[in-house]
């Protein structure tokens, strides 16, 4: 169907170049009026016509465009000397005007979507067609050789072109206001697109009972350079409606049908699938969104709202043997013809569902991991918990009883043994404590607790005997407890393996946060070779715990290690801000 279209659309400009070679040609002995000029224009419209249809075979903007064409072509029969053509230009002399009213109020969709609009360019076909009669069956001026003149009148003739321009210039005020409802509704987008294409449009008519009006007695042009300043103008119209198109979105398209061999010899991965949507349907605003069961999903797996009435944005659901699997989202100004984008939903049926369960999956996994990111959290805050309660309670009450210990075995009064006992037993408590203080720093440490990040990241750093760099890039206090934590783990992690394994000389610990990520690394210059799963290096299920900690919450982690070249431990956590 494709290649049908284009050859018909070959055969299409063919006939026209033939028409406006032919007409030059004829009228190359009559050297009254810019026939060329005429026939130029009439070539540009079927020229951007064409381009238009190509690029939206469904769309009616092409067909309007090269049906202006004609219509210039057309009228520029009114030329000649031959009875004949002269009649047919004299008819739609006019027809090209009424054409451009067509094309303000269709574009972009190639419909008249509206009552007001259909009402308009029907009275502008009237102005153009009917109300043309005058001008040829009462005066000889426009239809020479008296082959349409019922009686030589020029009385009624002139009422009649007084009426046609007064009706004419009402059907432009009324298309003039139509267009600046549809502006004034259209989001910021179809603004940029719409105001000027409409602007030039309605310029471009008003130009020709302005100049002929205004400009030429003020100006002092001579009634053939007035009429190709006429035609320069309307001949932009032709092109700033192709512009339009191509601003607005549309792609080149092939037929429906080609859409389905399309999706049967790819992958049809889901962002090559809403593309071709796109292209076939001629909106690069479109989206392809999937079922979930009981809401619709991105690709992503994230909830993806229908758009609100009033949007200008439509919506049509793909069903699969009954069932539903997604939805298109489209421009309704762009895609007046709701079956269109039906029958391609019917076409890609079956690839939607597909597609729907991967967004299904990929929701599973994001709501998985927002449950694992739960659980590490409320970990998290009990051990936070668990650790102030041994901090504050039983640590404080151990310290007490040293006190108390110490003072028995320092009251002279007391006896030698008692004191002696007093003296064990405040050992006692004090290694206590220290075993008490290494659990709660293990269960999580409290500088973390009661200064943050930074503070619980320089007091790990100072307990190293290794020369250690530090540099920090972070601010206490803005990112969440089980990232904070989780950072921290990660450097004492990477420190603890690096004393124990790496052979190192020197140590590095960095921390900076920027975009919404957390990121930190941990630098040794030992022996390398190291990986998650233990190695030369160090490693092991410390390491793996962390890997599966970070990747919970949504992060990267790696450990790069070559042979002889050190260790470098990096961990990438997403904190929001």
């Amino acid at each position: 169907m494709a290649q049908s279209l284009r050859l018909a659309l070959v055969v299409l400009g063919a006939v026209a170049l033939a028409l406006g070679a032919i007409e030059i040609a004829v009228f190359a002995e009559d050297p009254g009026g810019p026939v060329w000029a005429l026939v130029a224009v009439g070539w540009v419209y079927v020229a951007a016509g064409l381009v238009a249809w190509s690029r939206r075979p469904s769309n009616r903007i092409g067909a309007l465009l090269v049906g202006g064409g004609f219509a210039w072509l057309a009228a520029s029969l009114g030329n000649t000397s031959a009875p004949v053509l002269a009649a047919c230009g004299a008819v739609l002399a006019t027809a090209p005007l009424a054409v451009v009213v067509h094309l303000l109020h269709a574009f972009p969709s190639g419909r008249l979507s509206t009552t007001a609009s259909r009402t308009i360019v029907g009275v502008g076909w009237f102005v153009a067609l009917v109300l043309q009669a005058p001008l040829y069956l009462f005066t000889t001026r426009y239809a020479p050789n008296d082959l349409l003149t019922l009686v030589e009148r020029p009385d009624l003739a002139a009422a009649g072109t007084t009426v046609q321009q007064w009706a004419g210039a009402v059907v432009m005020v009324t298309t003039t206001v139509a267009l600046a409802g549809r502006l004034r509704r259209a989001d910021a987008v179809r603004q940029r697109v719409l105001a000027p294409l409409f602007s030039y449009g309605i310029l471009a008519v008003l130009f020709i009972p302005i100049s002929s009006t205004l400009l030429t007695p003020w100006l002092g042009l001579v009634p053939a350079t007035r009429a190709v300043l006429q035609l320069i103008v309307l001949a932009g119209v032709p092109v700033a409606f192709a512009l339009g198109m191509l601003r607005g979105g549309f792609a080149r398209t092939g037929e429906l049908e080609e859409l389905g061999a399309w999706l049967g010899t790819t992958g049809a991965h889901r962002a090559d699938l809403a593309a071709a949507l796109a292209r076939t349907l001629g909106d690069g605003s479109l989206r392809l969104v999937f079922w979930g069961g009981d809401r619709y999903l991105d690709a992503q797996g994230a909830p993806a709202p229908l758009p609100a009435a009033g949007s200008g944005q439509a919506t049509v659901e793909i069903e699969l043997a009954g069932r539903r699997v997604g939805a298109i989202v489209y421009d309704a100004m762009l895609i007046a013809d709701e079956d269109l984008v039906r029958t391609a939903g019917r076409v890609v049926a079956l690839a939607v569902d597909h597609e729907r369960l991967t967004a299904q999956l990929r929701a599973s996994e994001d709501e998985l991991r927002l449950s694992r990111s739960r659980i590490v959290e409320a970990g998290d805050r009990e051990r936070r918990r668990i650790a102030r309660n041994l901090h504050d309670g039983l640590q404080v009450r151990l310290v007490l009883l040293a006190m108390d210990a110490q003072q028995v075995a320092k009251d002279p009064a007391a006896p030698a043994a008692t004191q002696l006992a007093a003296t064990t037993l405040r050992t006692g408590i004090d290694d206590a404590a220290a075993e008490l203080r290494a659990l709660v720093h293990a269960v999580m440490p409290a500088p973390l607790i009661e200064r943050g990040l930074s503070a619980a990241t320089e007091d790990l750093v100072d307990r190293v005997t290794m020369p250690t760099r530090l540099q920090l890039d972070v601010v206490d206090g803005v990112l969440p407890a089980a990232v904070e934590s989780t950072a921290y783990f990660v450097v004492a992690e990477g420190l603890a393996n690096a004393l124990k394994y790496a052979g190192a000389r020197e140590l590095a610990v960095r921390l900076s946060h920027a975009d919404g990520w957390l990121v930190v690394e941990v630098h040794d210059d030992g022996v390398g070779g190291a990986v998650v799963g233990g190695g030369p290096g160090g490693g092991g299920s410390g390491l793996r715990g962390l890997a599966d900690r970070v990747d919970t919450l949504g992060g990267r982690m790696r450990v790069v290690s070559p042979p002889g070249r050190g260790t470098r431990l990096v961990a990438e956590l997403p904190c929001g801000s």
